[in-house]
């Protein structure tokens, strides 16, 4: 692991690569909003079903997260799954290369859009 504190109430920092390692049913990891969460409990209670976790597993999966539109009560549901966080330095290469994050991220407000047809 990347970092690990004595306290119970900090939570653990893991590398991408870390959590690429958790990828299977048996011990499925993913990454939404540079926080790790363990999906392995969660499989078979997903109301999408066990594959789309699985497809994510041990990725970065805030874009297909967002995507779907989930609501203020499955956000909630994630939160004791939520087992660490991305390390600091890995953030921040991720957002130099373009991904956001829209829940902390207050300059990319831009409310335009374009849609081709």
């Amino acid at each position: 692991m990347a970092s690990e504190d004595s306290s119970a109430n900090t939570l653990k920092l893991f590398t991408h690569a870390e959590v690429a390692l958790n990828n299977t049913a048996d011990k499925l990891w993913t990454i939404i909003h540079h926080n790790v969460y363990d999906l392995t409990d969660f499989l078979v209670k997903h109301p999408g079903g066990i594959e789309l976790l699985l497809d994510q597993g041990g990725r970065d999966a805030t874009e297909p997260f967002e995507d779907v539109g989930h609501s203020t009560d499955a956000r909630k549901m994630m939160e004791p799954y939520k087992i660490g966080e991305i390390v600091e330095e890995e953030r921040k290469q991720s957002n130099a290369k373009g991904s956001p994050d829209p829940l902390t991220d207050s300059k990319n407000q831009d409310s335009s859009f374009c849609v081709v047809m």
